[in-house]
């Protein structure tokens, strides 16, 4: 069997002359397949004449077992190269162009989100200081978390924490600021510190039930009224009303109902402080007041807990907080202190 087939390479002017006979007219390196050659004499047998045919249509149907036929191809038919791409002459920038691409296309670094930060002013002891340092942060428009100032051990100085929240870079320029005041003696930055926070709560929760939170509140509004600026005209329809509002919905349950629910509530507000280290320090006929003293994050998840009760009011003190004293182990200690030890002071260093 033939591997395949080929043509041979020849010029298309090269023709060849096949007759009836045997014998075929064509160079020498030219041969044609036995079955090329039978399909033409079938053809022409009842002719006399010779046929002509180009050399290209005869080649169609020649096969070779030639090796190099493709290497001889690609001989005599270079592939021809296409035209070189045209060459454009970049101009190369200048140092000031490149850095001002450079910051051009530098995107703006993206706004930090707000921080709680908390400071700890050491003030001196004397009227207005509060006014000017809470005149600060509001001209910078914080809004100031929470706000304790109190006195300390010294007679002239007191500590003021505040808790606050801003970018790092805004909280940082109040903060030079506070430190100019003239009654500022120093403000410590407790933001990234270990520190001891507390806050004091004292809440005041309805034992009757959320049902008659609405008619407490009302009673409570009542109550505040001063007897004294008041027209008693005025105080005995407004006393009338509330005591008719109030007990309205009370004489829907009988004694003994109201007495039970009373003390379940009281019952489960007393087990719930106790999980929370929080203290009943006031009992009354129909609400309590308890007080926890912890982190400001606990405080709110005792607010939560105790709100489905019914909360009449609420009172938070602020934050307060004193940097933590590491604990350092025996080879801590002495590597601090061979630091200590190694550090110079510039100032007692001779000029020069």
């Amino acid at each position: 069997m033939c591997s395949g087939f080929t043509r041979r390479i020849i010029p298309w002017g090269r023709k060849i002359v096949l007759s009836s006979s045997r014998n075929i007219t064509t160079k020498k390196h030219l041969n044609i397949d036995a079955r090329t050659i039978d399909v033409f004499r079938r053809l022409n047998s009842s002719q006399s004449t010779a046929l002509v045919f180009p050399i290209k249509v005869l080649n169609r149907y020649q096969s070779t077992l030639s090796s190099t036929s493709a290497i001889e191809y690609k001989l005599t038919h270079p592939r021809r190269k296409p035209p070189p791409l045209p060459k454009i002459d970049i101009p190369a920038p200048s140092a000031e162009e490149a850095v001002t691409n450079i910051l051009y296309n530098t995107p703006a670094p993206s706004p930090s989100p707000p921080k709680r930060h908390m400071f700890n002013c050491l003030v001196q002891n004397e009227p207005g200081v509060l006014s000017r340092v809470s005149g600060i942060l509001a001209a910078r428009g914080f809004n100031i978390d929470s706000l304790v100032v109190a006195s300390t051990e010294a007679a002239d100085l007191s500590r003021m924490t505040i808790v606050l929240r801003g970018r790092d870079d805004v909280i940082e320029q109040a903060r030079r600021q506070l430190e100019d005041l003239v009654p500022v003696w120093a403000v410590l930055d407790y933001t990234n510190t270990m520190v001891v926070e507390r806050e004091l709560l004292l809440v005041k929760v309805s034992i009757l039930g959320p049902e008659y939170l609405h008619e407490q509140l009302k009673a409570i509004k009542y109550e505040e009224y001063n007897n004294e600026f008041m027209p008693e005209a005025d105080l005995r329809e407004e006393s009338h009303d509330s005591d008719s509002i109030f007990m309205d919905n009370q004489t829907k349950l009988t004694p003994s109902s109201v007495l039970r629910q009373k003390f379940s509530h009281l019952r489960a507000l007393t087990d719930l402080a106790k999980l929370f280290g929080a203290h009943v320090v006031d009992v009354a006929s129909d609400n309590v007041i308890m007080e926890l003293t912890a982190k400001p994050t606990r405080l709110d998840a005792f607010i939560k807990l105790v709100k489905p009760f019914g909360i009449l009011e609420a009172a938070r003190s602020g934050t307060m907080a004193l940097p933590r004293t590491p604990l350092l182990g025996h080879e801590e200690k002495v590597a601090e202190e061979d630091s200590g030890d190694n550090l110079i002071d510039a100032s007692m260093l001779p000029p020069g």
